[in-house]
């Protein structure tokens, strides 16, 4: 773990591809959401959030790819999405007990922004578009959470298997052709099922012909197929 500025993340004002949220503030705004602000960078598979942990900022990944996972009982992960740049994510815990309440770990080398909540507090203050949009932008995990938690909890392994390789396709690699970043285990962890039996699966679609598969690079060959047993779960 490595804490520095890098040349793309002097500060907020002059930041070359800034979070969208923040192209809402004035430069005095970027002022103050700069203000103790840092940067670290992450080594692959460290910690960038503890589950339990205090929260005392929001963070935006600025580059790499790190994964959101709640950490359940017996050591048993559920893997909530990919994080990539540029990402914003605290949760609320920010706002309620100062607790994170999932953790984020880097995939690969990643490097993330921790911007000072309270600092931001003051912006939201001032600045109701800012604050309308980050309500939105929070609104929106909560959604995709819930649409989350209807496919773990009410579609079958297949159906579950298919929601996960369609939202690697669409939401993290944008190709139907892609290197996988996570692993079988991850993979289980995302569609609620053993990696052993992420792996069979995995088999079973690249015998049907809707993936082929080889190691870590996938293409999805039959997308109408794969989105048939996301309908059908």
């Amino acid at each position: 773990m490595i804490k520095r500025r890098s040349d793309t993340c002097i500060n907020c004002q002059t930041c070359n591809a800034r979070s969208p949220l923040f192209n809402l503030l004035s430069q005095e705004e970027l002022k103050i959401a700069n203000a103790n602000r840092f940067e670290v960078v992450f080594n692959a598979g460290e910690n960038i959030v503890k589950q339990g942990t205090s929260a005392s900022h929001m963070i935006i990944i600025t580059s790499g790819m790190a994964k959101m996972y709640l950490e359940g009982y017996d050591r048993k992960n559920l893997l909530l999405e990919l994080i990539i740049p540029w990402k914003l994510f605290g949760g609320p815990g920010l706002f309620t007990d100062y607790r994170y309440h999932y953790s984020v770990t880097a995939l690969t080398e990643t490097s993330a922004c921790f911007i000072s909540i309270e600092n931001l507090r003051k912006v939201m203050r001032t600045n109701p578009d800012f604050a309308e949009s980050l309500l939105k932008h929070c609104s929106m995990n909560s959604v995709l959470n819930f649409q989350r938690l209807i496919s773990l909890t009410q579609k079958q392994m297949h159906g579950r298997l298919a929601d996960v390789l369609i939202y690697l396709s669409e939401k993290i690699y944008n190709s139907r052709i892609f290197d996988l970043t996570i692993t079988r285990q991850e993979i289980g962890e995302m569609s609620n099922m053993t990696k052993e039996s992420a792996t069979r699966i995995l088999k079973e679609f690249e015998q049907a012909g809707i993936i082929k598969l080889e190691t870590k690079h996938i293409e999805l060959t039959d997308y109408d197929k794969l989105q048939q047993l996301s309908l059908r779960g």
